[in-house]
């Protein structure tokens, strides 16, 4: 595996141990008597979970598995894929965080639209290497 596949992959793994510890104290809060307040991270939950654990395991895994091209640049643009994997972190946290700290409501904005060019980086990084391969190419 790339460096850039390790660290999305690594990245993903933490989000879901994050995610369903988040999870065990919410379900556990009740039996435990902590304060319902506590349900408050569901959103952070379901952002972690969801694009923070999913989104950046499939960014890893499409990095490390598409076709590589030939020449120096035979991973594409690395710089978007590092660009991708930052903004998509930071987006985790601002729309987590800022629901569930009940942020002013630019910060939520501003982790989807960082999510959402994330998005866009990955995908024209990718875009070149998502291609048919010369040896399954029916014409």
């Amino acid at each position: 595996m790339q460096g850039l596949s390790v660290w999305c992959v690594r990245a993903a793994l933490l989000y879901l141990g994050l995610g369903f510890t988040l999870g065990a104290i919410m379900l556990a809060a009740p039996a435990l008597r902590l304060p319902l307040t506590v349900l408050r991270l569901r959103p952070v939950h379901a952002e972690i979970l969801l694009v923070g654990w999913v989104v950046q395991l499939a960014f890893g895994v499409a990095y490390w598995i598409l076709p590589r091209l030939r020449g120096p640049l035979a991973r594409g643009n690395e710089r978007l894929a590092w660009v991708a994997l930052l903004l998509l972190n930071l987006g985790v946290l601002a729309a987590g965080l800022g629901q569930a700290l009940a942020a002013p409501s630019w910060v939520p904005v501003a982790g989807r639209a960082a999510e959402s060019a994330a998005a866009l980086a990955f995908a024209r990084h990718a875009w070149s290497r998502a291609r048919v391969s010369s040896a399954t190419r029916r014409d």
